[in-house]
C-alpha cells in the first residue's frame, strides 16, 4: 500500500501544528533540505524525525528520534551524516550496530574488571563441578564458605560456636585483577601462621582457580598467572611433614582397656571399629545399617576414591555392632546430635588417651595403625590397601588385582585375631565368632 508523502520547508512551527492522518496510516512529510529528512505522523499522533535514502539502489528508512527530544537542526545534521555514511558505502544500521556492540565490550569489560573474584569463583565451580568428586566440590565451597554457621563438630579450645570464613575468603572479596602476588604473599604468611595445612590446600586450590580464568577469554586480561607461583608455598609455608601418629603393639593393652570403658558405648564401638577396620573417619561414621549384611558378613562402606567399597565383617567388629542400639538407620546414632548419627568422636578418644597415660593420637592414627599393625601377620600389602580403601599404587594392583571377598575375610580375620591377641582379649574373640554365627 503506498503511503502519503508531502515535502515542504520544514519549520518547528510547522511540525508543532501537523495534524494526525485520517485514514489510519501513517504519513511522511519530507524537509526540502535536506531532501533525505522527514517527519513521520502516526494516526495515534506519535510525530518522530525518520532518516530516508537509499543503500545500493535499495531504499532504507531509520528512526532519527522523537521531534519532542530531537531539535529540527540536529535532525537535519544527523541525516546529513547518515547520507555521508552511505555515500561512503556504509550501512548506517551495520555502523549503529558494531557502535552499540562497542559499548557493550567496553561496559562488559569494566564490570569484569570490578568483578569480585568470589563472583568468577562460583563460576568457577559450576564449570568444573562435572569433573570433580563430592569430596572436592565440598572443599571448594568450604574455602570460600562466608562461615558463622554453628558447628556439628566439636570445636577446639578458644573457639566460638560458629564456623570460620573460608581460608580463600578474604582474598575471593577483591576484585579478580587485584589478585597479585603481593596480596597472596601476605594472605598465605597470615594464613600459614593459623591454620598451615588449610593454608597450604587453599593455595593449591587457588592456583587451579587462577590457571582456569587465564584460560577463559572473559578473565584472561584481568589474571595475575604469577600470584600463586611456586616460591610463594616454599617461603611462607612450614615444611610438609607427613603424620606418623600410630599405635604400637605394646599400647594395644592399654588403650582397648580405656576405649571399652568409655560411658558412651556407641564412641566404644566407634572407636574400636575404626581401628580393626581401617576405614577413614567419615566412611565408618556414616555408616548405615543397610550397609552391614550379618548374613554374609560383608559391610559397604562409601568410599571418597571409588564410591563405594565392600569390606568383610569381621567376627569381633560383628559383636560390637550388634550390641548398639537401633535409634534410626544410622550403625552409630546418637540421639543428641541433629544428623542422628555420631558427629564428634574425638572428645571420648581423647579421654580415653588421657586416662590411660598414651600420647596424643587422631582418628586417623588409628586407620595408620591397622595398616602398620596387619604387617605383624605378613598381610599383603594390596590385601591390606583394599581393605582400607587405598588408591592401586601400581599397574598390576589397578587392572589386574581384584582379590574376591573371601580372600580379604581370611587376611582380615588374621588382623583382627592377632589385635586382639596382642590387647589380651583373646577369649572375647571367640565369643564373638559365636555371637556371629547366632546372628547369621
Amino acid at each position: 500500500m503506498t503511503r502519503k508523502t508531502e515535502r515542504i520547508h520544514l519549520t518547528p512551527d510547522r511540525i508543532r501544528k501537523m495534524a494526525s492522518p485520517t485514514e489510519g496510516q501513517s504519513i511522511y512529510i519530507f524537509d526540502d533540505d535536506p531532501r533525505q529528512l522527514c517527519v513521520r505522523i502516526t494516526p495515534a499522533g506519535a510525530k518522530s524525525f525518520v532518516f530516508s535514502g537509499k543503500l545500493n539502489r535499495t531504499p532504507l528508512r531509520l528512526t532519527i528520534g522523537a521531534t519532542a527530544t530531537w531539535s529540527l537542526d540536529d535532525a537535519r545534521t544527523e541525516a546529513r551524516r547518515l547520507q555521508v555514511l552511505i555515500d561512503q558505502g556504509d550501512d548506517p544500521r551495520q555502523v549503529k550496530a558494531d557502535k552499540k556492540a562497542a559499548a557493550e565490550a567496553k561496559r562488559e569489560e569494566a564490570r569484569c574488571a570490578e568483578a569480585l573474584a568470589l563472583d568468577v569463583w562460583q563460576t568457577y565451580i559450576e564449570a568444573r563441578t562435572p569433573r570433580w568428586s563430592a569430596r572436592s566440590l565440598l572443599d571448594h565451597q568450604r574455602l570460600s564458605s562466608a562461615g558463622g554457621k554453628p558447628k556439628t563438630r566439636g570445636r577446639k579450645k578458644g573457639e566460638g560456636d560458629t564456623t570460620q570464613p573460608g581460608a580463600l575468603r578474604p582474598l575471593l572479596l577483591l576484585p579478580l585483577v587485584k589478585l597479585d602476588t603481593d596480596r597472596v604473599r601476605a594472605w598465605l604468611k597470615e594464613e600459614a601462621s593459623r591454620r598451615p595445612t588449610q593454608a597450604r590446600n587453599a593455595f593449591v586450590r587457588l592456583r587451579a582457580f587462577l590457571n582456569w580464568c587465564a584460560d577463559q577469554p572473559e578473565y584472561r586480561a584481568y589474571t595475575n598467572v604469577d600470584a600463586c607461583a611456586a616460591r610463594l608455598a616454599r617461603d611462607e609455608l612450614p615444611k610438609k611433614v607427613a603424620k606418623d601418629d600410630c599405635l604400637q603393639r605394646e599400647q594395644l593393652p592399654l588403650w582397648f582397656e580405656h576405649v571399652r570403658r568409655l560411658g558412651n558405648p556407641v564412641h566404644s564401638a566407634y572407636l574400636q571399629a575404626l581401628l580393626l577396620t581401617g576405614a577413614r573417619r567419615e566412611e565408618l561414621a556414616s555408616l548405615s545399617w543397610l550397609d552391614v549384611d550379618f548374613q554374609w558378613k560383608s559391610i559397604v562402606i562409601k568410599d571418597k576414591i571409588e564410591g563405594r567399597r565392600t569390606i568383610p565383617l569381621t567376627p569381633f567388629v560383628a559383636s560390637l555392632l550388634e550390641s548398639l542400639p537401633r535409634r534410626n538407620q544410622w550403625v552409630f546414632s546418637s540421639p543428641t546430635a541433629a544428623s542422628g548419627r555420631l558427629t564428634e568422636p574425638r572428645t571420648g578418644h581423647n579421654k580415653a588417651l588421657t586416662a590411660a597415660g598414651l600420647p596424643s593420637l587422631s582418628l586417623h592414627g588409628l586407620r595408620r595403625s591397622f595398616g602398620t599393625l596387619a604387617e605383624w601377620v605378613e598381610c599383603p600389602a594390596g590385601v591390606s590397601a583394599q581393605i582400607m580403601g587405598h588408591k592401586p599404587s601400581a599397574i598390576a594392583e589397578k587392572h589386574y588385582r581384584r582379590r574376591p571377598l573371601d580372600l580379604l575375610r581370611s587376611w582380615h580375620v588374621k588382623i583382627e585375631t592377632w589385635i586382639l591377641e596382642q590387647a589380651g582379649i583373646k577369649q572375647e574373640t571367640e565369643v564373638a565368632a559365636q555371637v556371629l554365627k547366632i546372628v547369621a
